[in-house]
């Protein structure tokens, strides 16, 4: 048995506490259910190049960062990948020199790919001769861990609430003490009186464990990274607990609280496990565990070796698509830049640049050339945070890189009577918004319920044809609702011209506005569906746009600013008329909101533009029915309703595609895409350089929404390649954690993150293709090439090749690698 801790020096102390602080940096955050985006969730890796940290991953934690090579193999058979897209990727990829065929490559895709993890202490320790009599150590570990962290972090679901006020590793402490069941479960019936050996605080457990598994110092970041690796999805949800405090102020080491916490119990584990067994166990389980951890660095280096076949076979994948790409984009330019100019622009309808949006985009152009669209990120350049009527939550409608400055609230001449109807209506009605809302509960609370349930239930089995629900309007009476508006709150008259100023010169319509422009935001409609935030704006930080299209309105509609606009040299034409709408992602209608009478002078716009939107939208629908399993050939009105029973079916694990399938984001004039079909895989983002004279705006896109769909990308990509680790499994079996954490798979097991199964994989084959963005950029280089420099993220996700960067050079293409910009010969 070991001795009680001792503390050890301060010198040793800081060496384990400063391991400790570098493994949590390594964690990306994940957010709660209802605020989902996505996130690359090896974002805090991406100093490193792609193949170091595969290489790292599969060592440390046995995780794929690479597309599988069963994957590959199918894709290759299949003419996916062709004969020369292998040759280009050999031709990047391969260091000079490298006496290495194609055929070489072909034939390693039959052979699985061989990267023996290192073990934990609780590896070693669980590989005996009784392990077959009991539950695996590892496993009964996360469990109990799952299971506390679940309890401490709960505020919304369970009608207790724990003492939090020493800390989750205190909490876990005291947790253990009082469990009896987890020591038979694990066959370790003596496991409480082995609990005095535990420390009574993080930092001392931290130490203790480290100094007794006597691993040499060079590797401590790497084990640390290793044990949290082995329980990521709490990881990462005290990741984006520090990813908040770090954006409202707190100096990154108290930020790091909990996942330092969180690290030092998984560490304790081990530690109690070796009470448990003994000191032969222990003197034998630190043998074993030091004899293997010696050799991480040749591992590692290993790895990385071993896995550059890998990355010529993912650069292939990327070729084919690239390939395409290029021949669309240069094959369009001698055109496009120099075609007629259109008709008479009478109306615009600025969009977000998520890849559902390129679609509608294409068919509204082609229904009306009158109309002009702009991509926009969809937060429309309000850095704000959004507060219902009559509630207390505050929730920011931005992406999730930035923290909100400025508040929205809801307005109303009838506050006071919108106020008391809403408690009231919540008050009666919490149960069933709760179920409705979360699948875990969904019908759990039935026979509590009783037959006033039934209703309800039949509503949710046998789905109708109902619009999209108004979440933040729930529980006002209808005729309080059309006088519900969100404004800016805290704003003087200067402030909000200025505001103004940036988003019209951002979105590039200074002096250029048409009489009619509607801001369309984007949300999605589904019942039942946990992660229902995932598919609605990643740029709203997991919301609708509504709220920031009908702010923005406000605002550009509002005389006083335009007034200051227009002392600044920026004119909004008297007639022109600023309109937020709503893309509903998944039935493809677009709901116009705030819906007050038009004046005589754009009525007869307003009704082009309607008809055009109708068909437009039936045209999208249409174009996305096979993907559905819906028929294509069907009446409108039929096409449409069966839309509307898929948003409204409860049952219905894939009510849209998302945005499976994203591929490249193009920063560009429209007339550089314009009538292309792009096949929804493109972000698109307007950009006129001629424009932005000091680059400022071009700064804005590389440092802000080409970091966002760089998130959506990756977050893509690893829940295809890792489904177990960086996806969250099979709908069907999720149960919501703490109201809004995240989900389990079953009843237990670690937290899970990403993107479900049915998010990326139909039953029969993969929907995304794990492909790496490629950005496309219509800037001067020197423009580019500046910002590069001046950004280490940018930088980062460039030279590491966590995406690929390419620009508009005259009649053709550049692609940027090795710090210098190439033609794209051999590819386009």
């Amino acid at each position: 048995m070991m001795n009680n801790p001792v503390i050890e020096p301060a010198g040793t102390h800081a060496l384990v506490a400063a391991a400790c602080a570098q493994a949590c940096e390594m964690i990306a955050p994940a957010w709660p259910l209802d605020r989902s985006i996505a996130v690359n969730p090896h974002w805090q890796r991406v100093g490193r190049s792609v193949r170091e940290v595969a290489a790292r991953m599969a060592v440390l934690a046995g995780i794929q960062v690479f597309p599988a090579r069963s994957y590959l193999s199918h894709a290759w058979l299949s003419g996916r990948i062709s004969p020369a897209d292998l040759d280009w990727a050999m031709a990047q990829k391969l260091p000079p020199g490298a006496a290495v065929t194609s055929r070489q490559c072909i034939e390693a895709l039959g052979r699985p790919l061989a990267l023996p993890r290192l073990p934990l202490l609780i590896d070693v320790l669980d590989d005996d001769p009784d392990r077959h009599k009991r539950l695996s150590w590892r496993l009964g570990v996360t469990h109990q861990v799952s299971q506390t962290c679940a309890s401490y972090f709960d505020a919304h679901q369970a009608d207790w609430q724990p003492q939090r006020n020493e800390g989750l590793y205190a909490f876990w402490r005291e947790t253990l003490m009082h469990d009896h069941g987890i020591g038979l479960l694990m066959g370790l019936p003596h496991l409480k009186q082995c609990l005095g050996a535990l420390p009574a605080n993080r930092e001392d457990a931290e130490s203790w464990v480290m100094q007794r598994l006597g691993l040499p110092t060079e590797v401590w970041t790497d084990y640390l990274e290793a044990v949290l690796l082995s329980i990521n999805g709490w990881a990462s949800w005290c990741a984006y607990l520090g990813w908040q405090a770090r954006l409202g102020g707190t100096a990154p080491d108290a930020a790091y609280t909990h996942l330092r916490d969180l690290l030092a119990i998984r560490l304790a584990w081990g530690a109690l496990l070796l009470e448990c067994k003994g000191v032969r166990a222990a003197y034998q389980a630190f043998e074993a565990l030091q004899n293997e951890w010696r050799q991480c660095t040749t591992r590692l280096a290993d790895a990385k070796a071993s896995l550059w076949i890998d990355e010529v076979w993912q650069v292939a994948l990327e070729a084919g698509y690239q390939r395409d790409l290029a021949h669309q984009l240069t094959g369009r330019h001698s055109i496009a830049m120099t075609q007629p100019v259109q008709p008479q622009v009478q109306a615009q309808a600025v969009f977000c640049i998520d890849v559902r949006s390129e679609v509608l985009r294409r068919a509204l152009e082609a229904a009306w050339p009158a109309v002009q669209t702009v991509g926009f990120a969809g937060f429309f350049g309000l850095p704000v945070a959004y507060t219902p009527l009559a509630t207390a939550a505050r929730r920011p409608q931005l992406p999730g890189l930035l923290a909100p400055s400025i508040d929205v609230q809801d307005t109303s001449p009838d506050a006071d009577a919108i106020a008391r109807a809403r408690q009231h209506r919540f008050a009666r009605s919490e149960v069933w918004h709760t179920a409705n809302r979360w699948p875990a509960a969904a019908f759990s609370f039935v026979e509590t319920a009783g037959v006033g349930y039934l209703g309800k239930l039949s509503r949710l089995l046998a789905p109708g044809t109902s619009e999209r629900p108004r979440d933040d309007l729930a529980g006002i009476p209808a005729r309080y609702r059309p006088a519900c508006t969100p404004a800016l709150m805290g704003l003087d008259l200067e402030a909000k011209v200025a505001l103004a100023g940036r988003v019209l010169h951002a979105m590039g319509l200074v002096n250029q506005l048409a009489p009619l422009v509607l801001l369309v935001g984007h949300g999605s409609h589904s019942t039942n569906n946990a992660h229902a935030a995932s598919l609605d704006c990643g740029a709203c930080g997991g919301q609708t746009g509504e709220v920031n299209a009908r702010v923005l309105a406000g605002l550009l509609n509002e005389p006083g600013v335009r007034a200051g606009l227009q002392a600044r040299g920026v004119l909004i034409p008297q007639d022109t008329v600023f309109v937020p709408a709503l893309h509903n992602t998944t039935t493809d209608e677009v709901e116009v909101l705030d819906a007050a009478p038009l004046p005589e002078a754009v009525r007869g716009v307003w009704a082009l533009l309607h008809a055009a939107l109708c068909r437009a939208s039936d045209q999208v629908r249409r174009e996305r029915a096979p993907g559905l399993g819906l028929d294509a050939q069907a009446g409108a009105d039929a096409l449409f309703k069966a839309y509307r029973r898929r948003a409204n079916d409860g049952a219905q694990t894939r009510p849209e595609w998302g945005l499976a399938g994203n591929a490249s984001f193009i920063i560009a004039p429209r007339a550089r895409t314009q009538a292309l079909n792009l096949g929804g895989r493109t972000f698109l983002h307007d950009y006129d350089a001629s424009c932005d004279a000091d680059g400022s705006v071009l700064e804005l896109l590389m440092t802000a929404p080409m970091l966002v769909t760089h998130w959506i990308n990756w977050q893509y990509h690893a829940s295809t390649c890792e489904p177990e680790r960086f996806g969250s499994g099979n709908k069907l079996l999720h149960n919501v954690v703490g109201g809004n954490l995240g989900v389990f798979e079953g009843n237990g097991g670690d937290l899970r993150i990403g993107l479900s199964q049915q998010s990326v994989h139909d039953g029969a084959q993969c929907r995304h293709e794990p492909l790496r963005l490629t950005v496309v950029i219509d800037a001067p280089r020197e423009a580019i090439d500046s910002i590069v420099a001046r950004h280490a993220t940018v930088r980062q996700l460039i030279d590491n090749e966590w995406l690929h960067l390419w620009r508009f050079e005259q009649t053709g293409l550049q692609r940027y690698a090795q710090r210098a910009w190439h033609d794209l010969k051999g590819l386009a």
